[in-house]
């Protein structure tokens, strides 16, 4: 499961980055997701299905990143918990490095904790918890 989980995540990382420099492939990122997922933020709890909603919100979400500056999504490390056999929370420990004209460059450390599935030796994310992303951006003068 660790080495699935690993691989999951340096193809999550990879992905990240080449999108936000424009090149987005949305078949490799749906592949991250298993075919429906859950979330958890501050806003509430949704359910999804990974469909072209999930693809038009993963645009809007690289084109408002990269609106707002955003240069690097770095992972510092990764901790599993272990719920099964079959299943696991990857505690995903990121460093998101902003810089604009206005804004020297800013570097944010912030984690998510994502539900992961392991079926047939393939991972694939079904839900993550995170924190408040706008007060964090906000506290850093990103937006």
């Amino acid at each position: 499961m660790d080495e699935e989980v690993q691989k999951l995540f340096e193809r999550y990382e990879a992905l990240f980055q080449r999108s936000l420099t424009g090149d987005f492939n949305e078949h490799e990122v749906a592949d991250l997701y298993a075919s429906e997922f859950i979330a958890a933020t501050p806003a509430g709890v949704m359910a999804g299905k990974n469909d072209q909603t999930l693809v038009r919100s993963m645009v809007q979400g690289y084109d408002h990143y990269k609106e707002i500056g955003t240069q690097r999504m770095r992972i510092r490390g990764i901790r599993l918990s272990r719920i099964d056999e079959l299943h696991c929370v990857a505690h995903v420990s990121w460093t998101a490095t902003y810089a604009r004209d206005d804004l020297p460059e800013t570097a944010i450390d912030f984690d998510v904790h994502y539900l992961v599935q392991v079926l047939d030796g393939h991972a694939k994310v079904f839900g993550w918890v995170s924190g408040d992303e706008q007060a964090l951006l906000k506290q850093h003068g990103i937006i």
